[in-house]
């Protein structure tokens, strides 16, 4: 009576698998798993311990990546558009683009162009019209459940720095007010277009990028002085208290200085939603403790990973095994000083990516946003040739698109783990398998699996009492979604 028992308690786990691998998988659905193995581990799911509310998982509105799908085929342009936003889709439900120019854009501009327009008379997102605008649009007349857009400044225009440059400088204190202005007229003309903001980083890494693109720097003090007396009360009076500000905006590495900073006490904390955050400065580490110590200073905020990509690469045309190989490099590679070379060796970009988003959601991360949906087999177009890779690769020239190995990765979590899902706690035996887990709206439980070992793996996943037994490819990551 006992094993009939069991047997009918394990039945009553109802799942559904779908796996991307180096063997060939792409978001196929298994329904056939290997039932012996040498060890068979187990994965406990507890639901009734919950930690972080997902905000959501995507990717970014770059004028280049606009630009490109303007360059193809109406067919293939929605084809890119519906991969990422519709139902059929990637499903991404939180997006970043940028406010004025990026290095991922064709050229430098700013919607505030006249000098000493301190009242933003010209203001106009003109340059934003033929690429970005249409873009999103498209994306949301494709995506069902909708999506929120974070804008990020790289710069202000040259004429309200310190320097009269796009790259590095200071905000001018005389200044302050106006550039404050400036994000509420941009979100003011942006809903002029039907396109709502949810909300804004206060700069795109402030720490600055060394002598390369568009960058205005700012000390936690000084952002935390412009948020506390100029951005936020500002977006107040202007009917705008709604919108997201996320303070620094940059490597997890040197988050501590900024959230001390930031919430040090309830004045500076006010305006502040969230900080956000960007994984490079190392191909491997998440840095949980510098999470969790964001996570404890503000447990109530959000804490949003804005930006990553395969950077410093050109990537590698319709090569689906490069992507799982230890071959990709990043910006470290040459450069940095002996001393830093092993946060830079060669990695495994699939790897690089399911870790990253895994150790994210279990350090209290609730949102992690790519960088460029689409460029093209340059890596660009780029105005300072700063090439990098993005999930979805084009050749204009040819009407040509090529789908790698990181869409299918990033539609592991974006398509399954949906706006208000809560982690939920797990145990897992295998300490090889890398996995994270959450419960939806819907009450559905959903369980991301990587494997990043070379052999195949056996587990059985439980929920309370029923347990079913699964398997995973080698160089593979799965989600598992138990059906109510």
């Amino acid at each position: 009576m006992l094993a009939s028992s069991c047997v009918q308690k394990a039945e009553s786990l109802k799942v559904e698998v779908v796996e991307t691998s180096r063997s060939g998988n792409k978001l196929t659905q298994i329904d056939s798993f290997s039932s012996a193995a040498d060890t068979i581990s187990k994965v406990s799911l507890n639901p009734k311990k919950t930690f972080q509310t997902f905000t959501g998982f995507g990717g970014s509105f770059t004028e280049s990546s606009a630009y490109l799908l303007n360059q193809l085929g109406k067919e293939n342009r929605q084809k890119i558009i519906d991969a990422y936003f519709a139902d059929s889709g990637a499903r991404y439900s939180l997006t970043r683009t940028h406010m004025n120019s990026s290095d991922f854009s064709l050229d430098q501009y700013s919607y505030a162009p006249v000098e000493g327009d301190t009242l933003l008379k010209h203001f106009s997102i003109e340059e934003d019209r033929g690429d970005i605008i249409p873009m999103i649009k498209d994306a949301m007349a494709a995506s069902t459940e909708g999506f929120n857009i974070i804008s990020s400044p790289w710069t202000a225009p040259p004429w309200m720095k310190t320097n009269n440059a796009w790259v590095g400088g200071e905000l001018k204190r005389e200044h302050y007010d106006t550039w404050a202005l400036f994000f509420s007229k941009y979100a003011d003309a942006y809903k002029a277009e039907g396109i709502d903001i949810w909300g804004f980083t206060v700069e795109n890494e402030p720490h600055g990028n060394g002598n390369n693109w568009e960058s205005m720097h700012y000390t936690p003090e000084e952002m935390t002085e412009f948020v506390r007396d100029y951005l936020g009360p500002q977006l107040e009076k202007d009917g705008k208290g709604d919108l997201k500000i996320l303070g620094y905006d940059q490597n997890r590495e040197g988050i501590r200085e900024w959230v001390d900073v930031m919430y040090k006490n309830e004045a500076n904390a006010k305006y502040y939603d969230g900080t956000a955050i960007h994984w490079y400065e190392s191909t491997f580490k998440v840095f949980p403790e510098a999470l969790q110590y964001a996570h404890e200073k503000a447990p109530d905020k959000y804490l949003i990973q804005t930006e990553a990509c395969v950077d410093a690469e050109v990537p590698k045309w319709q090569d689906d095994d490069w992507y799982w190989q230890k071959e990709a490099t990043d910006w470290g590679w040459d450069w940095a000083p002996e001393d830093q070379k092993h946060l830079h060796p060669k990695y495994r970009p699939v790897y690089r990516y399911a870790r990253d988003i895994i150790g994210c959601m279990n350090n209290w991360v609730d949102g992690w946003v790519d960088w460029n949906m689409v460029l093209n087999r340059q890596g660009g177009p780029n105005w300072f040739e700063n090439w990098c890779v993005a999930p979805v690769i084009v050749d204009p020239d040819q009407d040509e698109v090529y789908f790698t190995p990181l869409y299918y990765t990033m539609a592991h979590f974006s398509k399954y783990i949906r706006p208000g899902a809560k982690r939920i706690a797990f145990e897992s035996t295998d300490k090889d398998l890398q996995v994270s887990a959450a419960t939806n709206p819907d009450g559905s439980h959903v369980v991301i699996v990587f494997n990043p070992s070379k052999a195949e793996k056996v587990f059985d996943l439980q929920l309370d009492e029923a347990v079913k037994r699964l398997s995973i490819s080698p160089q593979a990551i799965q989600t598992i979604t138990l059906k109510n």
